[in-house]
């Protein structure tokens, strides 16, 4: 059961850092305050030009916490966020991050960080470890479709915006089929990056038996308003919501 704008959920906003072999991974983290019980979680993959806290990720954030009483995660990508010394966005940072996939995609390390981060935020109180869902088009697919193959803790995921076609992406067409969530596909009609014979074939290729594809026109980009109003939907209604208000 979603609640509307009218409930005013106020968001608690965290960032700290959680260890693996290779390092320390960085995490953003939202949550509502004044709520009870345990709440679903949305992991967000962010594109390959921002990074864990950028302003695309807080919408998402702010949709799911306020309005639903979910508690939503970011980490910065391989090359972006607090793993710099510098913070860059915007087209700089998209094109070092595509330069750097074709000849080292850091999958593996990826993964690995995203799972160590689901083993800490699973054994939080007001976590349901039973109901944990993805969000990640563009680079967020690049590194969730690999996460949704290999941690089954994940129950539905929205990805998109990328092709078994673009350059080193073989990994991710080997792995699609043992996707097994329930899946939204995104994909923009005139993207310039992504053929659309190649996000075709990658969606057609996940093994989910609940699976749905959905185009929307525009180039390759941030998500437009009914992109994230269908995210929404799709994940509230594969996650439910049970929400409790504390009374002040």
């Amino acid at each position: 059961m979603a609640v509307t704008d009218d409930a005013h959920l106020e968001i608690e906003f965290t960032e700290f850092s959680v260890k693996v072999n290779s390092g320390n991974v960085p995490v953003a983290l939202w949550k509502p305050l004044n709520t009870s019980g345990r709440r679903p979680v949305i992991l967000v993959g962010h594109g390959g030009s921002q990074h864990k806290s950028a302003a695309p990720v807080q919408e998402i954030a702010s949709v799911f916490v306020k309005r639903h009483g979910f508690i939503v995660v970011a980490i910065d990508g391989p090359i972006h966020g607090a793993r710099r010394e510098e913070l860059v966005m915007g087209p700089e940072r998209q094109r070092e991050f595509l330069t750097m996939w074709e000849r080292d995609t850091r999958i593996p390390q990826m993964v690995a960080d995203w799972c160590a981060v689901i083993d800490v935020i699973s054994g939080c109180e007001d976590v349901d470890a039973n109901a944990i869902a993805w969000c990640g088009v563009s680079m967020g697919t690049a590194y969730g479709l690999p996460l949704l193959a290999a941690d089954k803790r994940i129950r539905a995921a929205v990805i998109g915006m990328w092709g078994a076609d673009y350059p080193n992406s073989t990994e991710l067409v080997k792995l699609a089929p043992t996707v097994g969530c329930p899946v939204l596909f995104q994909q923009k009609w005139n993207d310039q990056i992504f053929s659309r014979q190649g996000q075709l074939e990658l969606f057609d290729l996940l093994g989910s038996k609940s699976k749905w594809l959905k185009v929307y026109m525009g180039p390759h980009g941030p998500l437009v308003p009914e992109q994230l109003e269908d995210l929404e939907r799709f994940l509230v209604n594969q996650l439910g919501s049970k929400l409790e208000i504390d009374k002040p």
